[in-house]
């Protein structure tokens, strides 16, 4: 066994996040006012090329707003990939809207664009496509079925921070882009969110819902209902000190993922990886893997082994249409069914070492049976 754990996730703070925070708390700016809140988002919106990004609480309310913003309620269906985190679901039905489940594509696990199509009705008003575990979209499929059908477009990019497809990055092709700073994530603020738009007046409506729905222009009158949904200056601080280290965070992850592909070659019997949607570059937030039936043990009990060893794994997400929450039976989506049984998550971090990933290869390959 080895002598220390290896856990699925850890944060990297290598920059100027204490720093940052110890200006907050030396200047006393600590809550939802201050200057690293504007420094980040217009930081990560040029990142991103993006024209306005706003900062919030979470990844969740970061979709929650766009959704407000752009008219989600009841009555109206919005398409949610089945395989997911439940959170894009849940901020569907935060609306009073109802969250259709779509199947997923086998290779990439990202929303199946002809599914899409089939469970478009008269009351589909839109979809949020979700760039699973870091791997972008075919977002030239998407588009074209949204277009054809009218449908706004809200990307989940909780999961994809500079990612690209075709060159440009993940959460720049709809309508808006969503990401989360949770602290498993590319880079973290702790919690925190972001949204990204090109849409100057949806950018002015959103910001004004998330500070409780405050005229800008007057302070404390209040035009419409809104929500507490801001981030803090310390957040924001550490997020800045993040961002200005991202392409090493996303360098460091591609590494990582090339060293599993590497230590993993020749195991197609057994188990594959999460394909890159094609003309895309992923940012491997989470590098997984699928057994297949040759393999000697199922994905449970290789989880159970694999914790013996000292090595941390998850399994993938389970699909909302069989949870209680959002039970569909109607919701046909086979292929999300079969790649959350077969799946799991393995440490994917900056801290991991080669030496690390080759132990923990090793031990996947002697019990599936490999060696």
């Amino acid at each position: 066994m080895n002598n220390k754990r290896i856990p699925v996730a850890v944060p990297n703070f290598l920059g100027n996040e204490k720093k940052y925070v110890d200006d907050c708390m030396d200047t006393t700016w600590i809550s939802s006012n201050g200057k690293y809140i504007k420094e980040f988002e217009d930081s990560f919106a040029k990142f991103l090329g993006s024209r306005n990004a706003l900062s919030c609480s979470n990844g969740t309310v970061a979709l929650h707003l766009p959704l407000i913003a752009l008219g989600a309620g009841p009555g109206d269906e919005v398409l949610v990939p089945s395989f997911t985190y439940i959170a894009t679901a849940n901020a569907v039905a935060y609306c009073g809207a109802k969250p259709v489940l779509v199947d997923c594509l086998p290779d990439t696990w990202n929303i199946d664009p002809e599914d899409m199509r089939r469970k478009i009705t008269s009351k589909t008003k839109g979809v949020i496509p979700v760039h699973l575990y870091g791997n972008p979209c075919d977002m030239d499929a998407v588009m074209a079925v949204a277009k054809e059908h009218g449908l706004f477009v809200v990307e989940d990019a909780a999961e994809c921070h500079g990612a690209t497809y075709k060159g440009r990055c993940a959460g720049t092709f709809g309508d808006m882009g969503t990401f989360s700073f949770f602290g498993n994530k590319i880079i973290t603020t702790g919690e925190g969110g972001m949204i990204i738009t090109d849409n100057d007046e949806l950018a002015q409506k959103m910001r004004q819902l998330k500070g409780q729905g405050m005229d800008p222009n007057r302070r404390y009158w209040f035009t419409e209902r809104g929500y507490n949904y801001r981030m803090t200056n310390i957040e924001a601080a550490i997020g800045l000190a993040q961002l200005e280290r991202i392409e090493e965070h996303i360098a460091n992850r591609r590494k990582v993922a090339g060293w599993y592909q590497e230590e993993l070659a020749g195991m197609q019997d057994y188990l594959s990886f999460q394909a890159v949607t094609p003309h895309a570059e992923s940012v491997w937030w989470m590098f997984s893997i699928l057994l297949t039936e040759k393999s000697s043990v199922s994905r449970d009990a290789l989880m159970e082994k694999l914790d013996g060893d000292g090595i941390e794994t998850r399994p993938l997400f389970y699909p909302m249409h069989v949870m209680p929450v959002y039970a569909d039976a109607a919701a046909a989506c086979p292929v999300s069914e079969q790649v959350a049984a077969s799946g799991m998550n393995l440490p994917t971090h900056a801290m991991l070492t080669r030496e690390d990933v080759r132990y923990i290869c090793g031990c996947i390959k002697k019990h599936i049976g490999a060696i």
